[in-house]
């Protein structure tokens, strides 16, 4: 049994996180400011994360094997938690995303968050002034787009295409789109729980196999809805709809896959996804299946 410390973990894929990590027996601890109560059988510590001697106080004399910050956006909030937390855990992994390779489409607050997240990453992975190690070791898990949960999707991308194509309104795609990738909400939650009790350090990339571009996308949920998807080839600049990329935008899940861990297909998951979707549409808005 480890002493694991989730910061964040309220929606979406951290609840799942939390949840795996009590199923395995460990000793689970949830930091966050008091809004959401962490599942039972976890330990609750309230403090806002931008506050070092809150968060100092809140978590009193406890330390941790390891700590998985779920809610790490700026280089100060992970100067933050690197003063905080050194000597109190050996081990801390980081939430990141893909948007730190190039973010697309490259709006001023994709740019924007971008550099927030690689700069955290910097912050929390450098070493000490005098050249020695940093306090603990760190890994940075840069998620592929996370799709699946229905209404649990907050970003509403995947209900995008669900809506529009079975309400039969025209998708707006790049000309030659490229392929990008997508992860499990629940296999994201597997893989950070079993990050947080590995030991490698560094960055990883965590997608399913089987990247996919929008047009394949369009297909999958046009065969769940029973509509032929329509459409709509954007000009050069123009803005098109999530997931459709006038570049490369796919991950590497190489290392972690050579790390020991067997990711899945999206080819296998996507299908209920979309139902999933398609489930937590208004009814005006959902189209029967085929």
């Amino acid at each position: 049994m480890k002493r694991i410390l989730v910061i964040g973990g309220s929606r979406y894929f951290g609840k799942h996180l939390v949840g795996d990590l009590l199923e395995a027996g460990h000793r689970v601890f949830v930091l966050n400011r008091g809004s959401t109560a962490p599942p039972p059988g976890a330990l609750h510590l309230v403090a806002d994360r931008d506050d070092a001697r809150g968060l100092a106080a809140a978590l009193g004399p406890h330390t941790f094997d390891a700590v998985v910050d779920q809610v790490c956006y700026t280089p100060r909030q992970a100067a933050v938690a690197r003063r905080v937390f050194a000597g109190r855990t050996s081990r801390y992994v980081m939430t990141s995303t893909m948007e730190v390779y190039d973010p697309a489409p490259p709006t001023a607050e994709a740019r924007a968050y971008a550099d927030g997240k690689r700069r955290a990453e910097a912050v929390l992975a450098r070493p000490a002034p005098d050249g020695t190690a940093a306090p603990f070791a760190f890994a940075a898990v840069r998620t592929a787009h996370v799709l699946g949960g229905g209404r649990e999707e907050f970003t509403g991308r995947l209900a995008h295409y669900v809506e529009r194509i079975g309400a039969g309104e025209p998708v707006a795609v790049h000309g030659t789109p490229y392929a990008t990738s997508f992860v499990h909400h629940r296999e994201i939650a597997r893989f950070l729980h079993w990050a947080a009790e590995q030991e490698f350090t560094g960055t990883v990339d965590a997608a399913s196999h089987g990247s996919l571009d929008v047009l394949a996308l369009c297909d999958a949920v046009a065969a769940r809805v029973g509509r032929t998807p329509r459409l709509r080839v954007v000009a050069p600049g123009e803005p098109a709809s999530p997931f459709s990329y006038d570049r490369a935008y796919a991950l590497d899940n190489s290392r972690a896959a050579a790390l020991g861990f067997a990711f899945e297909q999206v080819a296998d998951w996507l299908p209920q996804a979309v139902a999933e979707a398609q489930a937590a549409m208004p009814r005006s808005s959902s189209t029967p299946s085929a």
